[in-house]
């Protein structure tokens, strides 16, 4: 299948542009005014549930016009330019695939409405890229959600696009289905195709991705690589809750150490405390709980981070 030369000029452009990118669902905002390119390569879209990646994804395919700035895929409109559709891809979270359909016959249909010439040939080519050329003929109702999760992905590819949108493509594959979309997608990346691949789980991307974009309530919190972003995320206050035989004792053997910035007793047997740095912290902690010099040690009950959860590290992030 040729693309027209409009749309083949249009690939020499930059795959993917938001710029001052906002969207809006009655009050509540979805995206808040992110800037971003995605380049040739794999670019993570990092962040908890409801951070608005999906909606990011969703923009970048044009099924929705943005409600402010613009996105601009290989240089045109999404909206503006179906063209485009011909170099794009986009592998949806939620299932969307017809239960009474073999993956052979889902994946023929996408090939169809893309109006490919050599529709059998394409599908065969795109189930046997995913491993699931031995099971094809079968309907769809009985997949796994990892085999579910292939057959989008090879409907998704059969065209060959030059843009992947992939919204939490790990969910459901077991740790080798895992490393066999790792490699196909480096493949990919490796030819030249830009790849965006949303999670809310930094592991599953840190390993993939040359380039992280990190999300928070509809904002873009940070962006870099994953050795930016891990030390980022590692250099940043912490909030720990202790509980403890004596907590004033404790208190003030913590308070005049380097790394604690400060220290507030709750209640009699609790006392929370803010570090610069977790790991020496947690070795200060023993030494001041044992005691010196013939002091009385200090019985701890319990240690616990307050801000380990993402939305905490992200929200750190957004602050800076």
């Amino acid at each position: 299948m040729s693309a027209p030369s409009s749309a083949r000029a249009a690939v020499g452009a930059t795959p993917l542009v938001f710029e001052n990118v906002s969207h809006w669902y009655g009050d509540v905002v979805a995206v808040n005014n992110i800037t971003a390119a995605v380049e040739a390569g794999i670019t993570g879209l990092l962040g908890p549930n409801g951070a608005g990646k999906t909606t990011l994804l969703q923009l970048a395919a044009g099924l929705m016009p943005p409600s402010g700035g613009e996105v601009r895929v290989f240089g045109e409109s999404p909206v503006e330019k179906p063209e485009i559709f011909r170099h794009v891809a986009l592998v949806p979270e939620r299932e969307a695939l017809p239960g009474m359909l073999s993956a052979r016959a889902f994946v023929e249909a996408r090939a169809t409405l893309l109006g490919m010439r050599d529709v059998k040939g394409a599908a065969q080519r795109a189930l046997e890229l995913v491993e699931m050329d031995t099971v094809a003929d079968r309907r769809v109702h009985g997949f796994s959600k990892g085999m579910r999760q292939r057959t989008k992905l090879a409907a998704a590819l059969v065209h060959e696009p030059r843009l992947v949108l992939l919204d939490e493509p790990f969910n459901g594959l077991d740790p080798r289905q895992r490393l066999h979309m790792m490699h196909l997608l480096e493949t990919r990346a490796a030819d030249g195709t830009a790849v965006l691949l949303s999670s809310h789980i930094l592991e599953e991307i840190e390993g993939v991705a040359s380039r992280i974009l990190v999300m928070l309530s509809g904002r873009l919190a940070a962006s870099g690589d994953h050795r930016t972003l891990r030390r980022m995320m590692t250099d940043r206050p912490h909030t720990v809750r202790l509980r403890a035989s004596n907590v004033r004792v404790l208190a003030a053997r913590l308070v005049a150490q380097p790394s604690v910035m400060g220290v507030e007793v709750e209640s009699t047997d609790a006392l929370v405390v803010r570090t610069t740095d977790y790991t020496a912290f947690s070795r200060l902690l023993v030494r001041a709980a044992h005691g010196e010099g013939g002091e009385a040690p200090v019985t701890l009950y319990d240690v616990q981070p307050t801000d380990e959860s993402l939305e905490h590290v992200f929200a750190y992030l957004v602050e800076r």
